[in-house]
């Protein structure tokens, strides 16, 4: 493979994949209506979706081509290019549609970290950003949380120290694109050719930092509106190569974020809630009355903070809402298929 698509990110497994292919690898750096934008050895090209492809989503959404996918293109004697496959995730951001619904919106996929973008200025949300790691630990990536405008506020190295305390397992790193603070630690998490996914919400600063990452103004930025809210200014997801080499994902601010799935995710984002609950006297411990409760133990003497646990339970709620949704939506689909297959062997032993 190329030193191009090296510096892309391409990893052994998916070159391996590309091995087994007579077509043309490459990275979707973004997705509108139905077409890819494609980086390949050659430059970037567009590319629409095959008829597999399209088969492939009218049966789940998720199979749908999203930034940061490594495909495989066929170019046709009209100049036409399609995408006719795409290469196993090794990683993918995903979270649950907005409207409360049981599917899932990959955001981004092949990301090595998940960045949770947040301004020190106004205040930070302790319990967004425990929202947005467990959506990143359920990514597979590994989760960073990175504070800008440090140039703003006083306190923030105290302040990056109550966000620690809610990030176990997660870096925690300041930095101010108008000073230059921090930037450079923000850049090794490139190093090796890595991907970095941004996640926040409107205003945290994340086309800031990809322009300062860039050391070129290559996305647009606004300013922060007179209430103090962010304005949109990533309106797709967008993957952007950086000079030396490796990839950063810009997303759009987040307004929501559901969580789609709750496996590894939680866990990692509470371990000091999970290991609690592993100290209770019962298995089925529901942490209300129960004698023998290390957590009701652990929020009497102030080791686990009240705000904390209270985060912890209204996600698990969400969870276990969203796997109820999940089961339901797929014994429709079972229902469904096999209603059309009884229907197909009735058609076919029908008397002529």
């Amino acid at each position: 493979m190329s030193a191009t698509l090296t510096a892309l990110g391409l990893d052994g497994p998916t070159a391996e994949y590309f091995e087994t292919l007579d077509l043309i690898p490459g990275r979707v750096a973004r997705v509108d209506k139905g077409l890819s934008t494609v980086l390949t050895a050659d430059g970037p090209v567009r590319a629409s979706w095959s008829g597999d492809i399209l088969a492939a989503i009218a049966l789940d959404a998720e199979a749908t081509p999203c930034t940061g996918d490594w495909v495989a293109l066929r170019l046709w004697p009209d100049e036409r290019i399609t995408v006719e496959a795409v290469a196993p995730r090794r990683t993918r951001i995903i979270r649950a549609e907005a409207g409360k619904t049981s599917r899932g919106q990959v955001l981004a996929s092949n990301v090595d970290v998940v960045a949770i973008v947040v301004g020190l200025e106004p205040e930070p949300n302790i319990g967004r950003i425990e929202r947005f790691l467990a959506l990143a630990w359920e990514s597979g990536a590994h989760p960073v949380v990175i504070l800008t405008k440090a140039d703003l506020v006083n306190d923030a190295e105290d302040v990056a120290e109550d966000v620690a305390t809610a990030a176990p397992g997660a870096d925690v790193l300041v930095c101010s694109v108008t000073t230059g603070e921090g930037v450079s630690r923000v850049a090794e998490l490139l190093a090796g050719n890595q991907t970095l996914a941004l996640l926040g919400v409107s205003g945290a600063g994340k086309s800031s930092l990809v322009n300062a990452l860039a050391g070129a103004e290559v996305l647009s930025v606004q300013a922060i509106r007179d209430d103090g809210k962010g304005r949109h200014t990533s309106v797709r997801r967008e993957l952007i190569p950086m000079p030396g080499g490796g990839v950063v994902i810009d997303t759009p601010g987040l307004r929501t974020v559901g969580l789609q799935e709750s496996g590894d995710g939680m866990a990692s984002a509470f371990p000091d809630v999970a290991a609690l609950i592993d100290g209770c006297r019962f298995k089925d411990c529901s942490h209300q009355n129960e004698p023998g409760c290390a957590v009701l133990a652990a929020l009497d003497d102030g080791t686990l903070p009240y705000r904390r646990y209270e985060s912890w339970v209204k996600l698990q709620k969400e969870a276990a809402w969203m796997a109820r949704r999940n089961d339901l939506r797929m014994r429709s689909a079972v229902k469904k298929e096999w209603a059309a297959r009884t229907k197909a062997h009735k058609r076919d032993i029908k008397p002529r």
